[in-house]
């Protein structure tokens, strides 16, 4: 009577609610008069979403072979015996932000990366370093390599020691004049996605950027690099407030020019 709670005549003995059923008596509803009738079969059942079957390994051949026959710089993908596949990807650094590197390291040699030396845990000291915006590191990955993997291999390489989760990876796409970024979730299969669009990368290519701030577990950082996020949202900030005042200060300067020139001319 008061809240008009409607339901199924079958679902009436799973309904728990706070307040007592209204008294018919006064004249109120009545419980009967909240059910409807039962509903059909078809409306009630849950439609569940069919999941597109994996590939079969001839069908990833044939697309391998579609995929190599369309490349012109020898960076083919292979098939192995077991069904999974290798490839490149290259993949665009657009990082607006400083990332936290070793501080007096030398770059990683040939020998090192064969070792799997990891030389930023051969110091304490850090230091912030822009990497080179728009910079492009091939990557030589295989069918079963996560996107997660591949963000953590590619700080790695530039011994990054920033967590993870401060990015992301995306796929940029071309359609109709238009650059269309979409987010990659962690468990997706880059190589797949490189096979599926071919080797054309103004079709498909890979981004990795800052993760939205929204979808970072904070609670995952140090405090030191806590507040050297701060320290950088405080800088972006007052940046930010510059640029305003500059455009507006560029604004306020015409009118008054305009104003000036106006009150030389009659009428």
């Amino acid at each position: 009577a008061d809240c008009r709670y409607t339901c199924h005549q079958e679902c009436r003995s799973l309904i728990q609610l706070d307040c007592p059923w209204p008294d018919p008596c006064q004249g109120q509803l009545s419980p009967e008069s909240t059910l409807l009738p039962p509903c059909s079969q078809n409306v009630t059942q849950t439609v569940e979403e069919e999941k597109p079957e994996p590939p079969t390994v001839q069908e990833i051949k044939q697309k391998i072979e579609k995929y190599n026959a369309k490349v012109t710089n020898c960076l083919l993908m292979k098939l192995n015996d077991d069904g999974t596949y290798t490839g490149f990807i290259k993949v665009h650094l657009k990082l607006r932000r400083p990332v936290t590197v070793p501080a007096g390291i030398r770059p990683q040699s040939i020998y090192d990366a064969l070792k799997e030396v990891n030389l930023a845990e051969m110091t304490d000291k850090r230091t912030s370093f822009y990497l080179p915006l728009d910079a492009i590191k091939q990557l030589h990955i295989s069918s079963t390599t996560t996107v997660s993997e591949v963000i953590q291999g590619l700080l790695k390489k530039f011994m990054v020691v920033d967590n993870p989760q401060k990015f992301a990876l995306f796929k940029e796409m071309r359609k109709d004049g238009q650059v269309l970024f979409q987010k990659l979730p962690l468990t997706e299969y880059p190589l797949y996605l490189r096979l599926l669009a071919g080797p054309d990368t103004d079709v498909l290519s890979f981004v990795l950027k800052e993760n939205e701030t929204g979808e970072v577990e904070w609670d995952a950082f140090s405090i030191p690099e806590l507040q050297n996020f701060l320290m950088i949202l405080d800088k972006e900030e007052k940046e930010k407030i510059q640029q305003v005042q500059r455009k507006y200060e560029k604004f306020k300067q015409r009118l008054q020019q305009t104003l000036k020139e106006a009150r030389g001319k009659p009428g």
